[in-house]
């Protein structure tokens, strides 16, 4: 597989918030302000990269020779759960401010069924160490892109006369909405 569509696929046509509608509560609930929104897609794309890695070797070097692929779910989420404990670790030591805005949404990381989605999916598809680590840090960058446009339309939403129904979580759910619109378009297209 062409590794450039590959990546476009798992950033664009294929966002994992937009398209495939995993990762939504802290879409949501971060992306109120740029700086939070960034350091949330951030965190995502690295652990998304690491987990991308570790869950590959964890499949293929333990589980498959145990011949016990079934515990694949069991094993990504021990795995993920590790890799979520060290970024917390890193972020509050590194940057504290960060660390108090992300708040309960940076352990949630943890659960986040973006993260074990495209590990999943990466043993699903076939993907050698390689794709599956591109993939993933694709997939990173998408949700990153993602939380980072809207967090940019709440912000200009913030001194938009809004109609009372609309104010506050509605309106930022229709602009998703429009965004998943937008995102949809480019599925299709070929080079």
């Amino acid at each position: 597989m062409n590794t450039f569509f590959l990546m476009f696929g798992a950033i664009v046509t294929g966002n994992v918030v937009l398209t495939q509608f995993q990762g939504c509560c802290p879409f949501l609930g971060v992306s109120k302000k740029q700086s939070t929104a960034l350091g949330m897609g951030c965190a995502v794309t690295f652990v998304l990269t690491v987990s991308g890695a570790a869950t590959y070797a964890v499949y293929h070097l333990l589980l498959e020779p145990l011949h016990i692929p079934y515990m694949m779910t069991m094993a990504f989420i021990l795995v993920i759960a590790s890799l979520v404990q060290m970024t917390e670790m890193v972020i509050r030591k590194i940057s504290p401010t960060l660390y108090r805005a992300l708040g309960v949404y940076l352990p949630l990381i943890t659960t986040n069924c973006a993260v074990l989605g495209t590990a999943i999916s990466t043993v699903n598809s076939g993907y050698d160490f390689l794709q599956t680590v591109l993939f993933s840090f694709a997939t990173g960058v998408g949700f990153l892109l993602a939380i980072f446009l809207l967090s940019g339309i709440r912000k200009k939403m913030q001194g938009a006369d809004i109609p009372k129904p609309f104010e506050g979580f509605p309106i930022t759910l229709l602009a998703a909405a429009i965004m998943a619109l937008a995102f949809a378009g480019f599925a299709g297209i070929t080079f």
